[in-house]
């Protein structure tokens, strides 16, 4: 059996005993159903792995022992911070946990003019807690050892007009330049991805106003979360680690 990947929210000390958190439990010992002797890997966000023994396993918590523990850097020398208008139901989800896999570095949910997500500010809440745990488990998944942050949401103007050095880029189905026009080198990109219904020709000005360059993926009309991970693996092969 593969060798589980668990994420501890705190930080892991070589040499020393721990209680995984109640989800991890849950997982280990209802789930996956392991047991004393048996092995998990753990990483805790700071670039680092750890091999750890179960100690004890029941119905109620899983304590190991932390064995021992490496740097295992599999980040992109590329810096993507994704700013995704919010899109309705799952396409969220499923965009953020595949951006992650793909190497986005940090994420802000948006709001615009055609945002189809309306949600008073206790439902927001939870929903950028149950995306923080989808980005979580993306890690365990895809091997990441950095937990990207999902931010809280904003207004799309606030967001761009942010300060952050780097390359600022606008999906536009009528834009001249092409990811592949664009100049290298390149470490850093605050790529902007809009809703289903597209932003309006005064955001489109609002975004030039603040220096975003539109880019154009291809011929063809994307969804707003194939849009998304398109623009990402783009970037990657130009500019990052995917080849």
């Amino acid at each position: 059996m593969r060798v589980p990947r668990i994420h501890h929210p705190e930080l892991i000390q070589t040499g020393t005993e721990i209680a995984l958190a109640d989800d991890a439990a849950n997982h280990v010992g209802r789930v996956l159903r392991m047991v004393q002797g048996q092995t998990i890997q753990l990483f805790d966000g700071s670039n680092q792995v750890f091999d750890a023994e179960i100690t004890r396993a029941d119905k109620k918590s899983v304590i190991v022992k932390v064995i021992q523990g490496v740097v295992d850097d599999r980040e992109s020398p590329l810096h993507i911070h994704l700013g995704q208008v919010m899109s309705r139901g799952e396409k969220m989800e499923f965009t953020i946990q595949k951006s992650i896999e793909l190497g986005v570095s940090l994420i802000t949910p948006l709001f615009s003019e055609r945002c189809g997500v309306k949600l008073d500010a206790d439902r927001l809440n939870k929903k950028i807690q149950q995306w923080q745990k989808i980005a979580i488990a993306a890690c365990e998944q895809c091997g990441r050892n950095r937990i990207p942050e999902i931010r809280p949401a904003m207004d799309l103007e606030k967001w761009c007009a942010e300060e952050e050095n780097g390359l600022k880029l606008n999906l536009h189905p009528r834009a001249s330049q092409s990811i592949n026009t664009l100049p290298l080198p390149v470490e850093r990109v605050r790529l902007l991805i809009g809703p289903e219904g597209g932003l309006t020709a005064d955001e489109i000005a609002m975004t030039s106003r603040y220096q975003f360059t539109d880019i154009l993926l291809g011929p063809r009309v994307l969804r707003t979360e194939t849009t998304a991970l398109t623009a990402i693996t783009a970037l990657q092969v130009r500019f990052g680690d995917l080849g």
